[in-house]
């Protein structure tokens, strides 16, 4: 930044991220101001992007609230906030009609005379109520909510951007009460730092499954807004329960290639090489079990065996049903040479879902005043200790939908008083000589994770966990402060916090609960469950 003025943007509302919690988000906020949308990659790219099972909500005439309720307690190992349970449940009718408001349009609903729904059904649900569009529900809900966002004039998107670090009234020295003011980006393109400045900002960057070595996520999950909020000193709440979606495809070419718990549902068994129903002697409800039981499942047919991967069965249904009711899925796995009519399908557990996060309510409040989270990024309450399937896109929309009513009551953003903010200081840093090191630490992470805490974990594992990525975040530390920063050492940086995150709410917990399965420690503590938080002082730039 040598001899040139910082770029400062200023704006009302500064949303991170472009999944369908950062758009309904700035679509609501747009109302009362611009919005500013900051996202690293292509607008489009997002995990929403990904979703293809759908969105549970209760409209059936055989279903009800109490139900659903019901089954997302349960799934949530009685570490749900039943408050937050019912209210997001409850809206779930009102946010499906806004969906449809603004142009979404779910399977069955246009063809039906009686305007019902086909509806499916997934692990962990006792009713069919999954609202989807085929198996590409979140690429058609992205896809309309971003022409919705680009129609409207209060609305900016600021493409290729990654979020280094929030911008805080107590970090520049000003007066309490410390509040978030902004933050310092990098554009990825020209490599070139700015801030961006607004009285209220809301992280809605998804979640982090790239801090394991195989994930159902793309490549840009790497847990950014969770370590954004941490290094801020913002509470981190429940990160040791890591969901791993059972059946991704098994393919060095896949790329860990979703295969939706819809198929599941539909009535597609898991099995062995040879055909052989394994799941039922792990739970009666067989492989529609909630996603925790169903991967501890598999991974421990996968050890006892020596397996690489188990499979799915569908073979009982038609080439015709398939290919309607999974047209994505049919092509893929034909693609990779899997028919699904007629071949048993390999797949293996993967991260898929993190149900901790940043500590907020419904409302996405945080304990730093000025900052809100949405989506993934937060930990509301509603998972527990393991989400209910299609349980995610519900939250992010009913969600979006009450952080925006909260702060259309709050100050106006032209009352706010905009602090003067400091021009980023590269100090002695230089253009990075060994970039190869960045890459090295970046699979050194991921396989840590991968073999120390993954679906199965002990004591001794964790602990090995720790002392490795302690030494890796210290020679990841080294390399930010001595090297001008790129999006590569960002994304490093925040994996390798998020990891850290995660062991450490691991350790705490003595119990196995949810999607927290432990050798050390095989049932539930006693007691009443309590929620995992970690609470540091904050450490910017570091």
């Amino acid at each position: 930044m040598a001899g040139r003025e910082m770029k400062i943007l200023d704006t009302d509302y500064i949303v991170v991220g472009s999944g369908i919690a950062g758009l309904m988000s700035a679509l609501h906020l747009s109302r009362h101001g611009r919005v500013l949308v900051v996202t690293k990659k292509e607008r489009a790219e997002s995990n929403t992007n990904y979703a293809q099972g759908g969105i549970a909500c209760a409209v059936a005439a055989e279903d009800s609230f109490e139900a659903h309720v019901r089954d997302t307690l349960e799934a949530g190992a009685g570490l749900c906030d039943g408050e937050v349970v019912r209210a997001v449940v409850s809206a779930g009718p009102a946010a499906i009609a806004e969906l449809e408001r603004l142009g979404i349009v779910f399977a069955g609903r246009a063809a039906s005379a009686g305007g019902g729904y086909d509806l499916g059904k997934e692990g962990g649900h006792s009713r069919r109520r999954v609202l989807h569009a085929g198996d590409i529900t979140g690429r058609h809900v992205e896809t309309v909510l971003l022409e919705r966002a680009h129609a409207e004039p209060n609305i900016g998107i600021l493409e290729h951007t990654m979020v280094i670090d929030l911008i805080t009234t107590g970090w520049l020295g000003g007066p309490d009460p410390n509040r978030c003011v902004g933050a310092y980006v990098l554009d990825r393109i020209s490599g070139e730092i700015a801030a961006v400045r607004a009285p209220y900002m809301v992280l809605a960057s998804g979640g982090g499954g790239k801090v394991y070595l195989y994930t159902s996520n793309p490549d840009i999950a790497t847990g950014d807004g969770v370590a954004i909020a941490w290094r801020a000193g913002v509470p981190i709440k429940n990160m040791e329960f890591i969901q791993f979606h059972p059946t991704c495809l098994y393919h060095p070419r896949a790329k860990s290639f979703l295969i939706s718990e819809a198929v599941r549902g539909e009535g597609a068994k898991l099995a062995d090489a040879a055909g052989r129903s394994f799941a039922e002697r792990y739970d009666p409800r067989g492989a529609l079990a909630p996603r925790d039981v169903v991967a501890r499942a598999i991974d421990s047919e996968m050890k006892a065996t020596g397996a690489p991967c188990m499979f799915l069965d569908i073979r009982h249904k038609s080439e015709r049903f398939l290919r309607e009711r999974f047209p994505t899925i049919y092509a893929t796995c034909l693609r990779y040479g899997f028919d699904m009519a007629r071949d048993l399908i390999p797949v293996v557990p993967a991260a898929h879902y993190f149900c901790g996060g940043v500590a907020a309510g419904v409302d996405g409040r945080t304990a730093l005043e000025g900052l809100y989270v949405c989506g993934e990024t937060a930990c509301t309450g509603l998972h527990g200790a393991n989400r209910l399937a299609s349980n995610s896109l519900l939250e992010a929309v009913v969600c979006a939908r009450a952080m925006a009513e909260r702060l259309g009551g709050e100050r106006p953003p032209r009352e706010f008083n905009a602090p003067a903010i400091p021009d980023w200081e590269c100090g002695r840093a230089v253009t990075s000589d060994e970039a190869v090191v960045v890459e090295h630490n970046w699979n050194e992470v991921r396989t840590c994770m991968w073999d120390y805490v993954g679906i199965v974990r002990s004591d001794k594992r964790l602990e090995r966990a720790r002392r490795r990525l302690g030494n890796l975040r210290e020679e990841i530390r080294q390399y930010y402060l001595d090297y001008l920063v790129t999006a590569d050492i960002l994304e490093l940086r925040n994996i390798a916090a998020v990891g850290e995150l995660i062991v450490r709410s691991a350790a705490r917990r003595k119990e196995s609960r949810g999607l927290h399965f432990t050798l050390d420690h095989p049932g539930l503590a006693p007691g009443p469950a309590r929620d995992t938080v970690i609470e540091d002082r904050p450490w910017h730039q570091s």
